[in-house]
């Protein structure tokens, strides 16, 4: 009987895999990816760091993706404020300018060779200092998938991060509380008894509080008119929460001079990446766009740093 000859393995197919994780502060998402990045799984659940008793980050981290590190080989990179003092490990701040070689040297082991945290990084503008985590992975990313080594790069959110990134390293960056504002000003202010914060985007009303937001009044004058529009019947409820919205994300452009910008990349959650890319086009400014992805692909090139 003639021999049979067993196929050798697919290396591709019998390298480790990457669990690529993003825990933030109300919630996480996880990626399971395999040697050349490309996402196989996804999950996201509400169990960000503050939902975390004393102790008990490695028990969740093992009910949420115990089955993916069972995988052959499989190794974990974590980015943001898991990493935090408040978090599973402290990974103390990578100063700017800062890439990919900088954050991998400063990667903090929880389980040797199989977890570690991703440090997040510092800046200082004007003696004050500035940080984030979680953005810097994302950003590097972004650089990886797009091949932008220079530019501006914007990510909204709670607290919006504005990085300027030279030579495919983090060159600086700014924060803005744009989203904090805005829950406090549409849940917490007067400007709460009339404003409908769960309608969804009304594009004239934003774009027209985008376009208030450069009389050059200031943002403590015009937030007034959110209330005083409503008192003379000239917006709805529904409309004042996006003209509102318009009004601080207007307030933020303008203070960042986005004006000799030929393009801006935009990296966030689509609802609000959309808000900014509006914002901008009625500015002149052209911009691009990602999700997700950045992060896994910001992740991704780490790991392969060994």
């Amino acid at each position: 009987m003639p021999e049979v000859e067993t196929p050798a393995p697919d290396a591709r197919q019998a390298a480790p895999h990457l669990v690529a994780i993003d825990w933030g502060t109300s919630s996480l998402r996880g990626a399971l990816l395999d040697a050349d990045g490309h996402v196989l799984q996804e999950q996201s659940h509400a169990r960000g760091i503050l939902t975390v008793p004393a102790g008990g980050f490695a028990a969740v981290f093992d009910e949420l993706f115990g089955t993916w590190m069972r995988e052959t080989g499989a190794r974990c990179l974590i980015s943001g404020m898991a990493g935090s003092r408040q978090g599973w490990v402290e990974a103390p701040y990578c100063p700017c300018p800062a890439g990919l070689q900088e954050l991998r040297a400063q990667v903090v082991e929880v389980v040797p060779g199989r977890v570690a945290v991703v440090p997040g990084l510092s800046h200082e503008d004007d003696g004050v200092p500035d940080v984030m985590r979680g953005e810097e992975v994302q950003i590097l990313g972004a650089v990886a998938l797009t091949g932008i080594a220079d530019g501006l790069f914007v990510l909204p959110g709670t607290h919006n991060k504005w990085a300027r990134v030279r030579g495919g390293r983090i060159a600086g960056f700014r924060t803005c509380m744009t989203g904090e504002f805005y829950a406090l000003l549409s849940q917490h202010s007067i400007l709460a008894r009339t404003i409908d914060a769960a309608a969804p985007l009304d594009e004239p009303a934003f774009l027209e509080g985008v376009a208030q937001a450069g009389n050059g009044k200031g943002l403590l004058h015009n937030a007034f008119g959110a209330r005083t529009l409503s008192l003379f019947d000239r917006q709805p409820p529904a409309a004042l929460a996006s003209y509102l919205s318009g009004l601080l994300i207007g307030e933020e452009l303008r203070s960042q001079s986005v004006g000799g910008e030929d393009e801006l990349l935009l990296i966030g959650a689509p609802a609000l990446v959309r808000r900014y890319a509006l914002a901008l086009d009625s500015q002149g400014v052209r911009t691009r766009t990602l999700g997700a992805e950045a992060t896994w692909a910001g992740l991704h090139a780490l790991a392969r740093l060994g």
